[in-house]
């Protein structure tokens, strides 16, 4: 019989804060518990008020929690692509068994000799992605284990970000009582299962249009390949409405979401619907035409720095096309809008998930699917990390600790995790 594993995902973004419980079983992911709050205290992906953001963690979870009968203890926690590094490394090994199989130890070794390089103080390692392994001189391995060979050799990008930036996420993750699991970039894990096999090979632009800042990931020959943040997002349509129809940001919100359209040409003129004006008892009637219009402009300047951002990534060509995902998609003829701004082909990805089935939860399903991945890759059996996932939740406090933390220790030593620096951060 399999045993189903449980993850725990944390999505901190600039609009709202998303907890997602998720259960894996042979491979198929069935979410149960679902948390999603408006967030405060962040800006543009960045923290700028703690309490406020350890408030929001708290509230996200606590919903989650209500769901499941659960409580939550260690979370899989996606960091934002502001200000990321991207930088090729290489590392090699001798094998070092007699018989010269390579092994989980030889594995465990070319990762962390490909994390001896020079990193600027005010930088942290987030992760390291493997390009190919290479055993004496056949490249393109995907898996070396079990291979006989003398040296082993990894080409891999790795992966920094701002010190200041990461530690602060974790400073409010620690206290919201939380024990962070794993980190990963957001558009890494949510990218690797949005796109198809073919986009992933051919060169396609996954774009996630979020609240306060647009994410631009570019993947191609099944790689990660390059990614960059525009500071313009969902929340810029909503106070272009705030201010042009005179209403509170909050009714702006909702206006947006009721009865917004992206595509001039095919919104409606017919019906009409009233508008509250800050400081009068009156209410203004306007048309799905006239505020999209509004939101029209704002996201035609969005898909235009978008083709800037193409241009100076010296991407010239894109034959997968792009695909669109965050909160904002859900805007009707957004789709239209960006097939014709961009000039090619577009898609939405929406989780194919009971519970999850909009766009804004592609990140939160993205790293729970790359944590099971990397578990599966790296021989984490269900059955422990099962028991890992239950007595954080359930039973905190039981002996059952310990055997999660050697859990823990085991696949540490396989990845070669650099992310754990926070371990230590904050004695």
């Amino acid at each position: 019989m399999n045993q189903s594993t449980t993850y725990v995902s944390l999505d901190i973004g600039s609009s709202s804060v998303k907890v997602l419980i998720g259960e894996v079983d042979s491979g198929s992911l069935h979410v149960i518990g679902v948390g999603n709050v408006q967030s405060a205290g962040i800006r543009k992906g960045t923290i700028i008020d703690i309490d406020a953001t350890v408030q929001s963690i708290r509230k996200a979870v606590e919903q989650a929690e209500r769901m499941t009968g659960m409580q939550i203890r260690e979370v899989i926690l996606g960091v934002p692509a502001n200000g990321v590094h991207l930088q090729d490394v290489k590392g090699v090994v001798a094998v070092n068994s007699e018989n010269r199989e390579i092994t989980d130890d030889d594995l465990s070794r070319v990762m962390k000799s490909a994390q001896v390089m020079s990193v600027p103080p005010d930088r942290e390692i987030v992760n390291i992605i493997p390009k190919q392994f290479i055993v004496d001189d056949y490249d393109e391995i995907k898996d070396p284990r079990g291979m006989i060979g003398v040296r082993l050799e990894l080409d891999g990008t790795l992966i920094t970000t701002s010190k200041t930036l990461v530690h602060n996420i974790l400073r409010c993750v620690e206290r919201a009582g939380l024990v962070i699991r794993e980190i990963y970039l957001q558009p890494l894990a949510a990218g690797t299962f949005a796109l198809t096999e073919d986009e992933m090979n051919h060169g396609t632009a996954f774009i996630d249009i979020g609240g306060g800042s647009t994410t631009i990931t570019v993947f191609e020959d099944n790689r990660f390949m390059s990614t960059t943040v525009i500071p313009v997002g969902g929340d810029h349509i909503t106070k272009d409405l705030s201010i042009i129809l005179k209403t509170p940001t909050e009714q702006a919100r909702k206006i947006k979401h009721q009865f917004g359209h992206a595509f001039y040409d095919d919104a409606s003129d017919d019906e009409l619907f009233e508008v509250p004006v800050i400081g009068a008892d009156s209410k203004d009637q306007y048309s799905q035409r006239y505020i999209s219009e509004i939101i029209g402009v704002r996201l035609e300047e969005l898909f235009d720095l978008v083709l800037e951002e193409f241009y100076r990534m010296g991407i010239r060509d894109l034959p997968g096309g792009v695909v669109l995902t965050g909160g904002t998609t859900k805007l009707e003829g957004i789709l239209q809008l960006a097939r014709h701004v961009l000039k090619t082909r577009v898609r939405i990805h929406t989780p194919e998930y009971i519970g999850v089935r909009e766009p804004m939860y592609s990140t939160a399903v993205g790293l729970i699917r790359y944590a099971n991945m990397e578990d599966s890759y790296f021989g984490i059996s269900a059955e422990s990390q099962s028991a890992a996932a239950h007595s954080d939740m359930d039973y905190p406090s039981t002996p059952k600790k310990k055997a999660t933390v050697q859990n823990k220790e085991k696949k540490s030593s396989f990845m070669s995790k650099t992310k754990k620096f926070f371990d230590g951060f904050f004695e």
